[in-house]
């Protein structure tokens, strides 16, 4: 049986407010195609209350960021900056189909490539010095809860430093702390323990842009700030399972060892990467096309949206 021709969409409260005005653009693209095809289209309330009911609602639902915990819901979340997004059956972005593909070179036009990430690169990188200003460093921009192993990363943030330390001799190691974090008494006595016995560790303050221009590589658990050096053709080490994982060094399937002492010597086509992974892999908001990237991602888990021919 078809299923309501409805649709709601449950956003917090300040991205509802911009939807509601019109001025969340995604949103407004999402609209535009359900409606295109009959469709009655809702904003509701982000809480647990309101998502536990949607289970119950005739119609699908989409969440923003929150796990789709039943058949009929999907989740939407930035593709790490606009105007990219996905929508998927799961929150976790390691179960997301992007990561399970398979990167071909081959099948991306190389002009095509360096035209998207140039522009790209000129936008996220808008005062980024000229020339080679590699200072031989690796940088580990942490996330949270550093002293803990969690269920999708391959060791705990502090025994991913203390394996660089091991297997990368040669260069100094600069962490990042993430200015989003609240970080715990216990956690930055380890770090700054760690740094007190090893002359080659550094706690750096410094812009984000900056280390990346620094850096040789970049070993992260699973931090967006490695995705974002792809575009300034950094390598990096990834410590946990993310979607991004095609290109970089993979502690789950080389070991640590292997994985570290790799990195600064890979040979990667990072721009052609890139524009498979956003251009050509993920819904573009300012596409004239959005409206149709939308169907093909909701169509492709289900849901019976107009015709799919």
């Amino acid at each position: 049986m078809a299923e309501a021709k409805i649709l709601r969409i449950y956003l917090n409260d300040a991205p509802r407010s911009r939807a509601e005005r019109g001025e969340f653009n995604i949103i407004n693209k999402i609209r535009n195609a359900f409606e295109a095809h009959d469709f009655r289209v809702e904003l509701r309330k982000n809480s647990n209350a309101e998502r536990l009911k949607s289970a119950t609602r005739r119609g699908y639902s989409l969440f923003h960021m929150d796990d789709p915990f039943h058949p009929r819901a999907l989740t939407m979340r930035k593709a790490y900056f606009y105007p990219f997004w996905r929508i998927e059956n799961s929150a976790k972005r390691w179960e997301w189909s992007i990561a399970k593909a398979l990167f071909d070179p081959a099948s991306v036009d190389e002009k095509i490539a360096k035209q998207f990430c140039d522009f790209w690169r000129s936008k996220l990188f808008k005062d980024l010095p000229g020339g080679n200003n590699t200072q031989g460093i690796v940088y580990i921009p942490l996330q949270g809860r550093i002293l803990e192993q969690r269920s999708f990363q391959f060791a705990s943030p502090v025994e991913m430093i203390k394996s660089v330390l091991v297997h990368d001799q040669v260069r100094d190691i600069v962490i990042g702390l993430h200015p989003a974090e609240t970080y715990l008494p216990e956690e930055l006595d380890t770090i700054k323990a760690l740094i007190d016995t090893n002359p080659r560790l550094l706690l750096s303050k410094a812009r984000t842009q900056d280390l990346l221009v620094a850096c040789d590589y970049v070993v992260t658990e699973n931090s967006s700030t490695a995705m974002f050096g792809f575009f300034l053709k950094k390598p990096a080490v990834l410590f946990a399972k993310i979607d991004f994982n095609h290109i970089a060094a993979n502690v789950g399937d080389l070991g640590a060892e292997m994985a570290i002492r790799s990195a600064p010597d890979m040979n990667v086509d990072y721009d052609k990467y890139l524009c498979w992974f956003l251009r050509e892999t993920a819904i573009n908001g300012g596409s004239e096309i959005v409206e149709e990237q939308i169907l093909k991602a909701v169509r492709r888990h289900g849901w019976q949206v107009g015709s799919t021919v």
